[in-house]
């Protein structure tokens, strides 16, 4: 009886581990432009400055800073229902991605107004 006890809590104690997250701050990209960001290797994290012009398609846009335009895809959670047009300053944490074509755009992670 002994036994099973301590197994039982035992598989409790780790099982309690596997809950465990970091709650502290979240490591973004280093600022950057588009046009630094055309040249980073796929997979880089960057934090960009800008304007969203338009809405392609689907959830895709046209982010434009100063030094360029770049394609960005922006999935509808991302937005947490803010409204953001043209003249609205936002600041993205995105991944640089190519798509099959070979064309550089950002996987936006986070959006947030630039004040």
């Amino acid at each position: 009886m002994k036994k099973a006890a301590f197994l039982v809590i035992g598989f409790l104690c780790l099982s309690s581990a596997s809950f465990a997250q970091f709650t502290g701050p979240v490591a973004s990209g280093q600022a950057s432009t588009v046009e630094a960001a055309r040249k980073a290797p796929v997979d880089t994290y960057v934090t960009v400055t800008g304007n969203i012009l338009a809405h392609l398609r689907e959830d895709y846009y046209t982010f434009r800073d100063e030094t360029g335009e770049v394609r960005v895809e922006i999935e509808p959670p991302v937005w947490r229902n803010r409204k953001v047009g043209p003249d609205t300053k936002v600041r993205l944490i995105a991944e640089v991605d190519r798509n099959a074509a070979g064309t550089i755009y950002l996987w936006v992670e986070s959006l947030e107004i630039a004040e």
